[in-house]
């Protein structure tokens, strides 16, 4: 019996490239694994043997049939042998089912332990990972490549103990009958070694190539059906220019996939006519035998029919280390992901913040991009003929300058606002990514409440921060939903009433299901005002001790700006702040204002000290907030 029908379709790396190779390391983490699932797999090897033996049964019966019952005219024995032939495949059937249900369970909770460990895994990864990595990218890791893991052991490993099990049965079969009739069926083994190990080489390229080409499909999805990129495409009418560039890719894969076809197929049909070949000479020489009365006929037909049994299980064996190193590719990707080194780890010995003060300082702290690489950094074999390159693939900061923030020193006392004001590309957006430890600082340090942030655990400083960007996010959920993903807990009172704070009472009371209805992909289904209300009112819900907002209302009408206006003034009283200031009414009530230039903090004061100083602010303030209203 032949369990190697698919084997072609896991040889994933080119001829030309190191291969992968199947170290104790390697193999001991793979089947740490399936070690949950051992009982299963235990099944899964006890119904192998048991489906190898069903296997040459039915040569075994037409021996007795031609050789016992025939010749003697025994009608019970040939009713026997008939019942036996319908009860073979009948429990080969059966325990082959179970045999695919013990498979499955083993399979899938391998799925599920994987993709478990490493959505925990991203999730822990810091900014600098995801602005650096193709979400299309991690997509396919958690998808494909987790089924192709759980494959090396369920499919791939399944396989090779199957087709070793299959020949030693039938080997054993075949040996205890006429051990010359075997040596000659064995005998034609190299013939079809060398074709398989070269069509293996070439499905490698083939089916490397066929995945980098979906990964590109998968991106291309992935960027053109979310809200934003599907609005951009829309706007400039690209329709025609983005699905050219998916045909590209989708023909490429038809091609591979129409290839990796036909050279299966060829090999196969080699298989089959070296298959007919040694079938052949058993035939000869195992009729030779009968004629002289050496074997009967019976054991020469069941001869013929294990030779054929044979063939395919040990050309399978025959490439089976390639094939099994091969196999265990996707699990090496897998793994790719879950060694990533977290570039923001917390401390051991980290320290759990409780009711913060809100005191927050910044001590001669720089700070710089590094662009990186994301997930291209731990590919461990480049992909034939080139990976994606992830061209054009922007990364937070400033491109090409080498120190976003540089030298900046500065104290933030409990319930105080301080300001930040400066041209765009200033650094303003990265000091406040630092403060909730979004990024780590390069230079100096960052402390809240006399704590280094690097010194606290992530969760207290996530607790005791509330952050409200510019761009406010919605998941495509309820607004109660977005709502409790500051308290998942809360009540529909405590809801109200950050509503009521934030001014969006008003428009969640207006709707005919209130909470209960859907904001949409990002939340596109309400206005920027609306999403950034539900965005403080979020924040008011969470309580946080300390604030970072960035209250761009530049792009609302006067109305909804006069709202989130007010709903900021509320949420940052009693609380230290650190906003970004576009209007002049926040900044005429900060406490303190840091001009930044460049990344660095040129001034700093009280708006009418910095008027005064003649500098920089005394600049923005005549360009961009003179003609702004007082309130």
């Amino acid at each position: 019996m032949f369990h190697g029908g698919g084997w072609y379709a896991r040889l994933q790396y080119d001829e030309n490239q190191d291969k992968p190779k199947v170290d104790r390391g390697l193999l001991r983490r793979v089947f740490a694994y399936a070690r949950p699932h051992r009982v299963a797999l235990a099944g899964v090897f006890a119904t192998i043997l048991v489906i190898s033996g069903l296997t040459v049964l039915p040569a075994i019966l037409i021996r007795e049939l031609l050789d016992k019952a025939i010749p003697n005219k025994d009608f019970g024995y040939l009713t026997v042998l008939g019942l036996a032939m319908v009860a073979v495949p009948f429990g080969n059937a059966i325990i082959g089912g179970f045999q695919r249900w013990l498979s499955a369970r083993v399979g899938e909770g391998i799925i599920f332990d994987l993709r478990r460990q490493s959505y925990a895994h991203l999730q822990a990864m810091s900014l600098r990972f995801f602005t650096n990595t193709r979400t299309g990218e991690l997509i396919s890791r958690l998808n494909n490549d987790v089924v192709g893991a759980q494959s090396a052991i369920t499919g791939t490993f399944v396989t090779i103990v199957s087709n070793l099990v299959s020949v030693i049965v039938i080997l054993v079969v075949m040996l205890g009958t006429e051990w010359r009739l075997t040596l000659l069926a064995v005998a034609a083994l190299p013939l079809f070694v060398y074709p398989a190990r070269r069509v293996a080489k070439v499905l490698r390229r083939v089916t490397e190539q066929a995945m980098e080409h979906n990964a590109n499909m998968s991106s291309i999805l992935q960027e053109t059906f979310n809200v934003s990129g599907a609005l951009l495409v829309k706007l400039f009418n690209r329709s025609q220019l983005e699905q050219d560039k998916f045909a590209i890719e989708a023909a490429a894969v038809r091609d591979l996939g129409v290839r990796r076809a036909l050279v299966g197929r060829w090999f196969f049909a080699a298989l089959g006519l070296v298959t007919a070949v040694g079938t052949a000479g058993v035939f000869w020489v195992g009729g030779a035998m009968v004629i002289n009365g050496v074997i009967d006929v019976g054991e020469l037909v069941m001869f013929s029919t294990l030779t054929a049994q044979l063939y395919g299980p040990l050309s399978a064996l025959s490439n089976a280390r390639v094939e099994f190193a091969t196999s265990l590719v996707s699990f090496e990707r897998v793994f790719e992901v879950l060694d990533l080194p977290l570039d923001i780890a917390e401390k051991v010995d980290a320290v759990h913040l409780t009711d913060p003060q809100g005191r927050i300082s910044f001590e001669n702290v720089s700070f710089r991009y590094d662009a990186g690489e994301g997930l291209e950094a731990v590919k461990r074999f480049r992909a034939f003929g080139g990976g994606s390159s992830d061209q054009g693939e922007s990364v937070a900061g400033p491109i090409g300058r080498p120190w976003a923030v540089r030298n900046v020193t500065f104290e933030a006392k409990p319930g105080q606002m301080i300001a930040l004001v400066g041209p765009s590309g200033a650094g303003k957006t990265t000091m406040s990514y630092l403060v909730p430890r979004l990024y780590d600082v390069t230079e100096g340090s960052i402390r809240i409440d006399d704590h280094d942030v690097r010194d606290l655990t992530l969760a207290s400083i996530a607790d005791g921060t509330g952050v409200v960007t510019q761009e406010s996010y919605l998941f495509h959920d309820t607004i109660g939903a977005n709502l409790r993903y500051a308290k998942p807990d809360a009540t529909e009172v405590e809801l109200v009433e950050a509503c009521r704070a934030a001014n969006i009472l008003d428009f969640v009371d207006s709707l005919p299901n209130r909470f209960d209805t859907l904001v949409g992909e990002r939340g596109y289904r309400l206005s920027g005002g609306e999403k950034q209300r539900i965005a403080i009112a979020r924040v008011i819900l969470k309580n946080p001790r300390m604030l970072i907002l960035d209250e761009a209302t530049s792009h609302l009408d006067s109305q909804a700006e006069a709202l989130i206006q007010d709903a900021l003034e509320r949420v940052m009283e009693g609380r230290t702040s650190i906003v970004i200031a576009h209007r002049l009414s926040t900044i005429l009530a900060a406490d303190r204002i840091l001009v930044l230039e460049e990344g660095h903090l040129v001034e700093s004061g009280t708006h009418a000290e910095l008027l005064d100083a003649d500098g920089l602010y005394a600049s923005l303030f005549e360009t961009q907030f003179r003609h702004q209203p007082i309130p």
